[in-house]
C-alpha cells in the first residue's frame, strides 16, 4: 500500500473506498501509511444493502446482479469516487466463507474488486477466491489483490 500512497502523492491524486466484505480494511491500510491523509479523501463501510443503496449505489443493480456481484462493486467504485470527488474509488463486495441469510445469490468464497479512474472513465477488476482461513487473512488476501490490480493497470 505505501507504493500506492506515494505514487498518489508524487501524481496529485485522490482516492476514496466503499467497502462491504472488507469491512474497512482497505481504508485501514492505506490510513496506516504516513502522509496518507494527502491522498485519502473518504473510506465507507456499507454491510448493508440500504446503506449501498443511500451512498448511491444503482438498487437496480443490486436487484438484477445481488449486491455479491462485479456490478455491483463496479457502481461502488463509480459512486465513491464521485461522491468524494476523488480520482480513484475502490468497492469492494463479495462473502468471506459466510452465509448471507438477506442476499441469498452469490458464492460464499467469492470476492468483487474495483478501481474506478476518474480521468479515464474506466474500471479496473478482479474476482478473488477467498481461502479457508481466518477473515484477517483473507482480507489482507483481498488487499494485496487490490494492491496487484493498481499496480498492474494504474502505476504501469
Amino acid at each position: 500500500m505505501l507504493e500506492i500512497v506515494e505514487f498518489l502523492k508524487n501524481n496529485k491524486k485522490t482516492i476514496s473506498t466503499m467497502e462491504s466484505a472488507t469491512g474497512g480494511y482497505i481504508a485501514s491500510s492505506i490510513t496506516n501509511i504516513s502522509g496518507s491523509s494527502l491522498v485519502f479523501k473518504f473510506g465507507a463501510v456499507t454491510y448493508s444493502n440500504l446503506y449501498k443503496i443511500k451512498m448511491g449505489v444503482d438498487e437496480k443493480i443490486i436487484n438484477k446482479y445481488s449486491v455479491y456481484s462485479m456490478e455491483c462493486a463496479k457502481d461502488m467504485s463509480l459512486k465513491i469516487s464521485k461522491f468524494t470527488d476523488s480520482d480513484y474509488g475502490i468497492g469492494v463486495t463479495g462473502k468471506i466463507n459466510d452465509y448471507d441469510p438477506n442476499n441469498l445469490m452469490g458464492d460464499d468464497k467469492e470476492v468483487f474488486l474495483s478501481i474506478y479512474s476518474k480521468e479515464l472513465d474506466t474500471y479496473y477488476t478482479k474476482k478473488v477466491k477467498v481461502l479457508n482461513q481466518s477473515r484477517e487473512e483473507n482480507k489482507e488476501l483481498i488487499k494485496e489483490a487490490l494492491v496487484n490490480l493498481f499496480k498492474e493497470n494504474i502505476m504501469k
